[in-house]
């Protein structure tokens, strides 16, 4: 492919995606566009901006006819979407902007994939990348597999749930080519701090309480953010058309585990006596429609294209935490809000 564009590519994921394709593939161009909206930050992807095969622009996708004009400008040969309303909680106090980014959003670029390759689609491939929560919850058993049926529980998992059918339905019905993946809960360097790992770092760091919803005992697969980018290449050159693709960790951890584990390895890489951390643990009201336990079942990607994790959890923790500890310029950039200057400061 001459032309792959990339939406989101500014936010927690999307940059590390943006990152492996600029670097592995210099004859390629890459163009991302994002919205820049809280959660995206340029300053994720500062150590690629200036490559030759690399372009941003500044753009929603809730703006079809902007949008189109990008679509019909550049003409790119595949589509990797990324961008995305993401945050649970902020779905339920605005569940409709989770709609507009996320379906509308989703529908856009269908429309304007579908437009510039005019039933062409030889050498195109439109990635759609969405998350576990379209499945709904799992009791303390079980998997999810690409044939469990959606039972999405909040209008985070609700909007993503209905652009994940709209992908399908433009394959369907238009024959655009497509792939589909779901992944586990992501975790690593660039997170943005309202997620539970890097918030929980952030307030160790600060003596602040570690929020800790209802009992504790909420189950999750654990992802981490290179090992995903790294998935969603290969699904994106590789996977079979029109088939979706469950990405997960095979790392499962209660909220009070995961957490539990953190302090241990703050106070370790601190120097401060064991337990330190782990004061700060408070138990907070529970977040309303609060899905039980996601667990992904990975074993269609590892056997059709090979892909497994490269870490566990323990390690893929060890090295975020590091990342923070190192970067504590980013860190504090985005809880203070200056990191949203940088798109002025670079391109004026």
């Amino acid at each position: 492919m001459n032309k792959i564009l990339i939406t989101g590519g500014a936010g927690f994921i999307g940059s590390h995606v943006v990152r492996e394709m600029v670097t592995k593939y210099p004859d390629t161009q890459i163009i991302n566009i994002d919205a820049l909206t809280y959660a995206g930050n340029l300053e994720n992807l500062k150590d690629i901006e200036n490559f030759n095969n690399y372009q941003f622009i500044k753009a929603d996708i809730t703006d079809a006819k902007q949008i189109l004009d990008i679509f019909h400008e550049h003409k790119p040969d595949g589509v990797i979407h990324l961008a995305a309303e993401s945050h649970v909680d902020r779905s339920i106090t605005n569940p409709l902007d989770f709609v507009m980014t996320n379906v509308i959003g989703t529908v856009n670029l269908l429309n304007a994939a579908k437009e510039i390759w005019k039933d062409n689609y030889q050498g195109k491939r439109f990635h759609h990348v969405s998350t576990d929560e379209v499945y709904g919850t799992l009791g303390e058993e079980g998997f999810f597999t690409e044939e469990t049926s959606y039972d999405p529980h909040s209008p985070y998992s609700a909007s993503k749930a209905s652009s994940d059918h709209f992908v399908r339905a433009y394959h369907d019905t238009y024959g655009l080519p497509i792939v589909i993946t779901n992944c586990s809960n992501n975790y690593g360097p660039n997170h943005f701090p309202e997620k539970l790992i890097p918030l929980c770092i952030h307030n160790v760091l600060n003596n602040k309480p570690l929020p800790i919803y209802g009992n504790g005992k909420y189950t999750r697969d654990w992802l981490f953010v290179i090992d995903h980018a790294k998935a969603i290449d290969l699904v994106f050159h590789e996977g079979k058309n029109g088939s979706s693709y469950n990405v997960g960790g095979f790392n499962e951890w209660q909220n009070i585990d995961l957490v539990r584990e953190l302090c241990k390895q703050m106070d370790e890489k601190l120097g401060n006596p064991v337990g330190t951390a782990e004061q700060l643990i408070t138990y907070v009201t529970d977040r309303p429609g609060h899905d039980l336990r996601y667990a992904i079942d990975a074993t269609k990607i590892n056997r059709e294209l090979g892909w497994k994790p490269s870490v566990t959890f323990e390690e893929g923790l060890s090295l975020t935490i590091d990342w923070f500890l190192n970067n504590s310029e980013w860190l504090n950039n985005v809880t203070s809000g200056d990191y949203q200057q940088y798109y002025q400061k670079q391109y004026k």
